[in-house]
């Protein structure tokens, strides 16, 4: 009888592993917008990756993309529909409300995590993907809207793209402003129902916006005839408009005023906006956002003003790839090499003293055995800059070698490579000097 032919187990298609050479760039994206986002004052939420389906009927709008087509929706053992989450904005308000953060306060709240969709996978689109998100609550003016702006154009400075991307920006006005453009918008398309694709058919009397962001190009014609929503505006939001748009001018903040954009969820009002490229090809956006100020009052909470942003991680970090921006590289001080058992225990003990008095210190030792030159060919490949060297001659005179693996400059002298022997009791205090120098 013949074994079974064993067989590998792959990813998920669309969920995709971060490999050690990539994490670099996600850890030092991530860590940027810590930054930025703690200067400005924003607080980490963390929030759960399953929610009741329930949620996201209620914010996302039953006939969009995502509900219809896209949701990973499951039912758990005590019969609950639960979802993981699609995009993070319904449970971060889900959780300001039940929590209480929202009485008599202003919050500005910021989380990061994968989000999950049932797409088709593709460049910088994936089914397992990870945002970054940023919601505010309790302000109502143009301000806010503008510091959001500003936040994201600051980040971009830091990373280096920010000549990458473009600053699109429209406002949708007030949920009775959109009401009397729906009934125009419907009106026009439906005079030209032939020319409409498929998506755009189905739209038609349920999110006729959602037709304005058609990316077929057989519809661009059609789509740039169509009523303007600028021109439907109420006059709160067209004041609001102006406002936003005075600051982004006196902080020079470009932008393109798009009346196309119109964003995807069912949720937005007055002011939206987008961060393109055209670096990443279809699939152009990398942060989107805007003002939902109707969301908490339909999710169970008292009427609360709200506008955040998401970007996407993957994106961001294809972005900063293809410019060729690369995190700092950080390398590691030093890299112990050992031979022998009796001087594998002393690395260990030397290695967790020099951690305790040196906390920055970055120190690999050398597990798993090899021959010095092996483990030289380590040290080097791990960019160290020393080798501390302790096998059984060193052991037996108490000493411990230091090979410099780099070549620095110093007193405008290049220094070559050079190897020493020192005390073991004395490693702190001479590392402690040769990796400040």
């Amino acid at each position: 009888m013949s074994n079974p032919v064993s067989h590998s187990i792959q990813a998920v298609r669309g969920m995709n592993d971060i490999l050690p050479e990539q994490a670099g760039y996600w850890q030092w994206l991530e860590g940027c917008v810590q930054n930025v986002l703690t200067l400005y004052g924003y607080a980490e939420i963390r929030l759960p990756m399953v929610e009741k389906t329930e949620l996201f009927l209620r914010t996302l709008g039953e006939v969009t993309d995502i509900v219809e087509k896209e949701m990973y929706t499951f039912a758990d053992r005590n019969g609950d529909s639960l979802t993981l989450r699609p995009e993070g904005t319904a449970g971060c308000v889900r959780a300001a409300i039940e929590n209480g953060l929202l009485h008599n306060q202003l919050q500005r709240l910021w989380y990061k995590g994968p989000m999950f969709r049932h797409e088709r996978p593709q460049q910088g689109r994936y089914r397992q993907f990870y945002q970054i998100g940023v919601e505010t609550f309790g302000m109502t003016g143009p301000d806010i809207d503008a510091e959001l702006i500003l936040i994201t154009a600051r980040l971009w400075r830091m990373l280096g793209v920010h000549d990458h991307l473009v600053l699109h920006l429209n406002s949708l006005g007030t949920s009775q402003a959109r009401a009397a453009y729906r009934a125009t918008l419907v009106a026009y398309f439906s005079a030209h129902v032939e020319q409409l694709d498929a998506d755009s058919v189905r739209r038609l009397h349920t999110n006729p916006l959602r037709i304005l962001d058609s990316k077929n190009p057989q519809m661009q014609a059609l789509i740039a005839g169509a009523p303007q929503l600028l021109e439907y505006l109420d006059d709160e939001s067209r004041a609001h408009f102006a406002r936003l748009c005075a600051v982004l001018d006196a902080t020079d903040v470009a932008y393109v005023v798009n009346p196309r954009l119109v964003r995807g969820l069912d949720y937005y009002g007055k002011t939206v906006f987008e961060w393109v490229t055209n670096s990443l090809g279809a699939q152009g956006t990398v942060c989107a956002g805007g003002r939902y100020d109707v969301l908490v009052e339909e999710l169970g909470g008292k009427p609360t003003p709200a506008a955040g942003f998401a970007m996407g991680v993957e994106r961001l970090v294809a972005l900063l790839m293809d410019a060729g921006v690369a995190p700092p590289v950080t390398a590691s001080h030093a890299y112990m090499v050992v031979a022998g058992e009796a001087a594998e225990q002393q690395a260990m003990v030397l290695a967790e003293t020099v951690r305790d008095a040196i906390p920055h210190l970055q120190l690999t030792v050398n597990c798993g055995g090899g021959s010095f030159k092996s483990q030289f060919k380590k040290a080097d490949r791990s960019g160290a800059r020393y080798a501390l060297l302790l096998g059984e001659d060193e052991m037996m005179r108490g000493e411990i070698g230091i090979k410099s693996l780099r070549a620095t400059q110093r007193d405008g002298l290049v220094r070559d490579q050079s190897q020493q022997f020192i005390a073991q009791r004395d490693l702190v205090e001479t590392l402690l000097k040769i990796i400040e120098e």
